[in-house]
């Protein structure tokens, strides 16, 4: 009986020893080191509210604590092992999550950071600009945002290596530093390790010098993981989030972004978390097996019976349009050119775009792109040709085009997947009169079938390995004659112009005068010419 009560108290020691090591990360900063709190240094959030005026202080904030709505930081590293690594070190990463689940955080985060970076080339890192930022946006809490947005100067404290949060951070919502985990580079190569993290006291020395004996630094973190101590002891005041607060935050709303977010990559629709990767992983190959069928429909059954079949794999369609009457106008630019076919301008969300309004016209038509890879121009089930960018050239091989046939155009030059729309070419403008703005959206649920920096050629692949897709065409009246570069006199810049917004307007979309050259800078740091 001594014994068995022995061996009772030893576990409740050992409980209670494992309790307080696992629980000294959620524990306010005060009682990491066993001391007493702060008269009046660490309060509740709830009370910032109360402070009118902090627009001439400087906030010190915990972005996964103090900004994000979910503390879990596994899919920002899944988003970078898939886009930035590939399958097979995704997989990796998901089968050691739950080995991480059991160590400690640091291990845990040092673990991921090892298989995510590991002999990556850091000159060809484009995650953090290109994919992360609109995951990060769409976790953002509003009343985060609005607590952070509050203060003149801003600093965000990450654990997360600062590859992944400073584009986001800096770009997105202005802030004026960042303090995260640098990685160890070697020969131009990530080796998967971080360096040793910076003194706070450095830190604020070099972000505000000599006006920091001037400032008011107030610091904002969670309950559950906290700010470094060195930083925290240079707030005046501490303010605490706790979870219970962040979980009924809302996400923060488009409109107050600070910068639009028009431009991102990457193949993944969705946010990887552990479940939907599982989910994922689960589905791929029966995505393959439905990737061979839907090829197949699109390759050998005519279009009559395309459509029904396709409907019934998940790959939907609706169709909006307004008869196309034919007109009986005769225009300087048909009278001169003698073309015969109808130009249908379209906006560009998939490299199926040209298919679908030939589905929706029901008749055959001729695609022009800028950028194809040669594999994707063989499957395709209708006729494409390549421009070459050079505007003369293109012209004349587009009348010629017109001539024998329908022909759709996507004068953005690129796709866009956000609700805006990219400035159109005036190239079509002057070939005919005989116009059809097509209005065009597409929605994925798994996969986006478009890249900036990845291969081109797996586009259809990841497109058709989509669970579901769903696209709606609208078709608009033809333009009208007073619109036109040949009847109504109107330059080419001027059509363009008034068939984007004819379209936006159809779609809901806003007009932007971002380019092609502007989406492949920002996303692959190069004119998108390669």
């Amino acid at each position: 009986m001594a014994a068995e009560l022995l061996n009772l108290k030893h576990f409740v020691f050992r409980s209670k020893t494992l309790l307080a090591r696992r629980g000294s990360q959620f524990n306010p900063p005060w009682k990491l080191n066993g001391a007493n709190p702060p008269r009046g240094k660490y309060q509740s959030c709830s009370s910032l509210g109360q402070i009118s005026d902090v627009s001439n202080q400087a906030a010190v904030f915990d972005v996964e604590g103090a900004l994000l709505k979910s503390s879990a930081i596994f899919p920002y590293f899944m988003l970078v092992a898939f886009e930035a690594g590939g399958l097979l070190r995704a997989l990796i990463l998901f089968l050691l999550y739950p080995f991480v689940c059991l160590v400690s955080e640091e291990f845990g985060m040092k673990l991921m950071v090892f298989v995510c970076f590991f002999a990556m080339k850091r000159k060809n890192f484009r995650v953090g600009r290109a994919v992360l930022p609109k995951f990060l946006l769409e976790d953002v809490g509003n009343e985060g945002f609005d607590m952070v947005m509050k203060f003149r100067r801003k600093i965000g404290v990450t654990n997360l290596p600062s590859v992944m949060v400073e584009d986001f951070l800096v770009e997105y919502l202005g802030v004026d530093a960042v303090l995260g985990r640098e990685l160890k580079v070697v020969f131009g190569y990530f080796v998967g390790l971080m360096e040793e993290k910076k003194s706070g006291e450095i830190v604020l020395n070099k972000i505000f010098g000599e006006e920091k004996l001037d400032s008011s630094v107030i610091g904002i973190t969670s309950l559950k993981k906290s700010i470094d101590q060195q930083l925290l002891s240079h707030c005046k005041v501490v303010y605490l989030i706790s979870e219970t607060e962040k979980r009924s935050w809302n996400v923060l709303p488009r409109k107050k972004y600070l910068k639009p977010l028009i431009f991102h990559d990457g193949r993944l629709a969705f946010k990887p978390t552990f479940i939907a990767t599982l989910e994922m992983f689960t589905w791929l190959p029966f995505g393959i097996f439905l990737f061979i069928i839907r090829l197949s429909v699109a390759l050998f059954l005519p279009n009559n019976l395309q459509v029904p079949i396709l409907s019934f794999t998940g790959m939907t369609g609706t169709t909006h349009s307004t008869p196309i009457e034919n007109s009986n106008l005769t225009s300087k630019t048909n009278t001169r050119k003698k073309l015969k076919g109808t130009l249908y301008v379209c906006n560009h969300r998939t490299l199926l775009d040209p298919i679908y309004v030939s589905m929706a016209i029901r008749k055959p038509v001729i695609a022009v792109t800028y950028s194809l890879s040669r594999i994707t121009e063989l499957l395709a089930p209708i006729k494409t040709v390549r421009l070459t960018r050079n505007r003369e050239k293109d012209s004349e091989m587009m009348e010629k085009l017109l001539s024998q046939s329908d022909l759709v155009v996507c004068p953005e030059g690129t796709t866009c997947r956000e609700p805006y729309l990219l400035r159109f070419s005036p190239l079509f403008a002057e070939l005919t009169d005989e116009i059809v703005p097509v209005a065009l959206d597409y929605q994925v649920s798994m996969f986006y079938g478009t890249t900036a920096g990845g291969y081109k050629f797996l586009d259809p692949v990841f497109l058709l390995l989509n669970p579901t897709t769903s696209c709606i065409v609208k078709a608009q009246k033809k333009l009208p004659k007073e619109c036109s570069c040949g009847v109504g006199g109107k330059t080419k810049f001027e059509v363009a112009n008034y068939v984007q917004s004819k379209i936006a307007e159809a779609l809901g979309f806003e007009c932007t005068n971002l380019t092609r050259k502007d989406k492949y800078i920002i996303l692959a740091g190069n004119e998108g010419k390669v």
